[in-house]
């Protein structure tokens, strides 16, 4: 009895991090160090506010629950990084997601949904007035990289256009149509400045999210701002305690094997689908009698697909 042997892919086994690969200040792309920064109120409110630039500006806000159920039981529940809302009922979601995900922006959609259906006031008259909504996206990916899989191409009209500001707009004037809901979508990969050519302060909060475990020190540049005295400090991850570095490390190794997977995965498709699909309509319906090769790259296939979104 022949056994089906299990299509190969160019995956690279990394050795696993230990602390001695650990540097001066944690990964703020891991949800330990992102929730562990951007849990502190004073952070979160300087940040949210250089992201936003909301007329007035939040003075204040309350970190709420961040799971969400769904319209049943069985629906799943969206649970969010960080959720918080402001003094004056602004809701603001706050994301970071540091592994591709093909349909990372239908994610977002139906998280905010989920908040919108948990804040309607329903009973016998239902006020169908809804607080402003704000959806902001860290992501160490481009939406390319994402949609690749997919076969899906994405110009951009700037190569260096790392933030995309979205709302309902008229389609005619190109006016806002709807002011409560604003999603915020920040590519890391695509901000390529080196800190000497960092200008402004919403620079300087892009460039720390995406270099700070990278640093030894704090630049001299970015001493002039309290906020960052107390992110850089906190950052450290001398100040953790043992138990907090062996979940920051584990953490790390399990977030290594996931890019490297997603990514390989991506890889293997993007070629195998296109030599698949010849394959198809150069055999129609007798397909199956390519044999367990067309079998396994069908398995290979199916296996992204459930991990990381349909291909279609």
């Amino acid at each position: 009895m022949n056994k089906t042997k299990k299509a190969k892919t160019s995956r690279t086994r990394k050795k696993a991090l230990t602390t001695n690969d650990l540097g001066v200040y944690i990964n703020l792309l891991t949800d330990f160090g992102f929730k562990r920064i951007f849990g502190i109120k004073e952070v979160m409110i300087t940040f949210i506010n250089t992201v936003l630039n909301i007329d007035g500006g939040i003075v204040d806000l309350r970190y709420d629950n961040p799971e969400k159920l769904g319209f049943s039981k069985d629906d799943r529940k969206a649970i969010y990084d960080l959720y918080c809302i402001t003094g004056k009922d602004e809701h603001i979601i706050v994301e970071i997601q540091s592994a591709p995900q093909v349909y990372f922006i239908d994610r977002t959609l139906v998280y905010v949904a989920r908040l919108i259906n948990a804040q309607s006031e329903k009973g016998k008259d239902w006020n169908f007035k809804l607080p402003k909504i704000y959806s902001i996206n860290i992501l160490d990916f481009t939406f390319e990289e994402a949609m690749k899989p997919l076969g899906i191409e994405i110009k951009r009209a700037d190569d260096n256009k790392y933030v995309s500001k979205v709302q309902l707009i008229d389609c005619d004037t190109k006016e806002v149509f709807y002011e409560k809901l604003t999603f915020v979508y920040i590519e890391l990969p695509c901000f390529t400045k080196e800190l000497k050519d960092v200008k402004t302060f919403f620079e300087q909060w892009i460039f720390i999210i995406k270099h700070l475990h990278e640093l030894d020190d704090m630049p001299e540049k970015l001493r002039k701002d309290e906020v960052f005295e107390k992110l850089f400090e906190i950052a450290k991850i001398a100040r953790m305690t043992k138990k907090e570095v062996n979940n920051y490390l584990k953490e790390l190794n399990n977030m290594n094997i996931v890019r490297n997977e997603i990514r390989t995965l991506q890889n293997f498709v993007s070629a195998e689908k296109e030599a698949h699909q010849k394959t198809r309509i150069e055999m129609g319906n007798t397909i199956a009698q390519q044999g367990n090769t067309i079998t396994q790259k069908d398995n290979i296939i199916a296996e992204y697909e459930r991990r990381y979104g349909v291909l279609k």
